[in-house]
């Protein structure tokens, strides 16, 4: 382990053991915008140098395009690999604003197939649920789940923005081994019922998005005005119009951390982000997602930033304060069901 290397924790009460900063690849090949293939995979490469293992996808991203990309790299490294994917999320491939929500068993088969001939693996590290389909019984389908788990297709399983009481009913029919959902300065929801059922359980929390999909590192104020017309941000409630300007003042105590101790406004967002493990009890892996070996190294280094007590507190009322929705449709986030 070298100055640079990140520490390691182990997902939930049995799980893997990862680096405590994990990598979300969607953005290397969907939603984000044009990217630069050769520097995502360099970047790739020198994140398991950096002592990430946990690396994050799903097979919406680009309707199996991300999981595909993702293929070699995994491929090259399956010893250290942690690999997570996702299914839920059936999209129109001619219009993927065009989806529903399913947990049923049949869709399931079906998806754990396709991802694994995608990825060219026989067993995925992690399996979530991407989203949850009230409709169906949370016991049906981390049931189906299990089965998996069985038939040695799937290692671990996942839940993403589920309830407190959600994550509890899945436990109780198979070991959860960690959850994804929206955490950072910008959105605590979770605080209220996921993460204090997680510390309960002994589930890790795996924070997606805790730079705020790049708002809180100060690299744009308004998606409209100055992101491509291909990036799925420009879509999202938070970052355009008077919401935008309303949030982009917000970051006045994350900028005067930053200059104070010299170093970046991400880096202070995660530094926040990774000390919840400590404010809360849990294990906690942030997964912030970049395409740079440049950001990713200022990504990892904030593993090792700790933020002081006065600190924390000029940044507690910042959520509180945040102008606009996570997503256009909050249907498909667990806030309705809390």
């Amino acid at each position: 382990m070298t100055n640079d290397t990140i520490a390691r924790v182990t997902l939930g009460n049995d799980g893997p053991e990862v680096g405590v900063q994990g990598l979300g690849c969607m953005g290397m090949s969907f939603a984000y915008g044009p990217t630069d293939e050769a520097e995502a995979r360099a970047t790739l490469e020198r994140a398991l140098e950096l002592g990430v293992t946990l690396f994050d996808t799903a097979d919406m991203y680009g309707n199996g395009e991300n999981e595909k990309f993702l293929a070699p790299f995994v491929q090259a490294h399956r010893e250290q690999v942690v690999l997570a994917t996702k299914f839920a999320i059936d999209a129109n491939p001619d219009n993927p604003a065009d989806r529903v929500i399913r947990n049923d068993r049949p869709y399931l088969r079906k998806a754990i197939e396709g991802s694994l001939r995608r990825l060219g693996v026989d067993e995925i590290d992690l399996y979530y649920m991407h989203r949850r389909d009230p409709a169906v019984p949370i016991e049906e389908s981390v049931g189906a789940m299990a089965e998996l788990v069985a038939e040695g297709k799937v290692r671990h399983l996942g839940l993403s923005e589920v309830t407190g009481n959600e994550l509890r009913e899945a436990h109780a029919v198979h070991p959860i081994a960690a959850v994804q959902s929206e955490w950072s300065l910008f959105s605590r929801d979770i605080e209220a019922g996921v993460v204090p059922a997680a510390r309960e359980l002994g589930v890790a929390l795996v924070p997606y998005s805790p730079l705020g999909r790049g708002f809180l590192t100060g690299t744009f104020t308004d998606a409209v005005k100055e992101l491509s017309s291909n990036d799925w941000r420009r879509t999202l409630p938070r970052f355009s119009g008077d919401n935008a300007e309303a949030n982009a003042a917000l970051l006045a105590p994350v900028r005067a951390i930053a200059e104070a101790r010299g170093i970046s406004l991400g880096q202070v967002a995660l530094a926040w982000a990774q000390q919840r493990a400590a404010v809360h009890g849990l294990t906690v892996v942030p997964i912030p997602g970049t395409r740079r070996r440049s950001r990713l190294e200022e990504n990892t280094a904030a593993t090792r930033i700790e933020l002081t007590a006065g600190e924390l507190a000029s940044l507690e009322p910042v959520a509180g304060k945040v102008a606009g929705d996570r997503y256009p449709d909050m249907a498909f986030t667990s806030a309705g069901r809390e």
